[in-house]
């Protein structure tokens, strides 16, 4: 997940100087903090963590108030702030998940490279702060990071230790070959209905593979280096993967 920065400074800007315009004519009161939009697709306790971090910045000085807004899941989040931008009224900041990048990268003018905002704001940026591979993953073939990290996922795998012990198994699968011998075993041993399932197959079974094997998914770099990259699926080691999992799955 990337909190990008989106280009709707001039509404603002044109606001401001008609204010300052019409302060010569009468005594202005004082200045409110400048409001910074900060849309957002967490729920629940992630939701709770966000509210928290700008609630912290805005006690910790007075000039700037930074509002977090929920937009809705995660394309309706992206798609919210693509829209908005397109009518000239987008978010200053936005969190767009993962799956987005390509789509922010290729909206162009739509949003500002953290990378060029800290430089022009005269601010110290180093992206070896981040780990390595997040960073490059929001970073151009130019070597400019676009957005800044923010809650990177990772694949994560579950079992359930009862079912383990239902069907004497005693050590947790470490290699595909053994997480479809365990889940034979759980099903034989009727624990679950289903031996072994995964969300987001593509992210796991393809670009989280890919990335395990230090093998591209895609040419042109995995597609940082161009538009036209093309799937690097039909190779030995995907084709054995995929053989594999159609293999388990009846």
């Amino acid at each position: 997940m990337d909190v990008q920065m989106q280009g709707s400074t001039r509404p603002r800007r044109a606001l401001v100087a008609a204010a300052l315009a019409a302060g010569v004519a009468i005594s202005a009161p004082a200045l409110a903090a400048t409001e910074i939009q900060w849309w957002h697709a967490m729920t629940g306790a992630l939701n709770d963590r966000l509210v928290g971090l700008a609630e912290r910045f805005n006690q910790s000085q007075s000039d700037y108030k930074v509002t977090p807004v929920y937009k809705g899941s995660y394309p309706e989040t992206m798609t919210a702030a693509i829209a908005a931008s397109r009518a000239g009224n987008a978010p200053h900041i936005v969190q767009v998940f993962e799956v987005g990048t390509a789509t922010m990268m290729a909206a162009k003018g739509a949003i500002v490279p953290v990378e060029k905002l800290m430089k022009d704001a005269g601010e110290k940026f180093d992206r070896r702060a981040y780990v390595p591979a997040v960073a490059g993953y929001y970073t151009s073939s130019r070597g400019e990071m676009l957005s800044f990290p923010f809650n990177s996922s990772t694949t994560v795998f579950y079992y359930n230790k009862d079912a383990f012990a239902k069907a004497g198994i005693d050590r947790v699968p470490e290699t595909w070959p053994e997480v479809a011998a365990a889940a034979a075993k759980v099903k034989a041993a009727g624990a679950l209905g289903c031996g072994y399932t995964t969300s987001w197959p593509s992210w796991v079974h393809m670009e989280n593979f890919s990335a395990w094997h230090n093998t591209l998914l895609a040419t042109e770099n995995n597609g940082f280096g161009g538009t036209g990259a093309r799937l690097l699926v039909q190779t030995p080691l995907f084709e054995r993967h995929f053989t594999n999992l159609a293999q388990w799955s009846k």
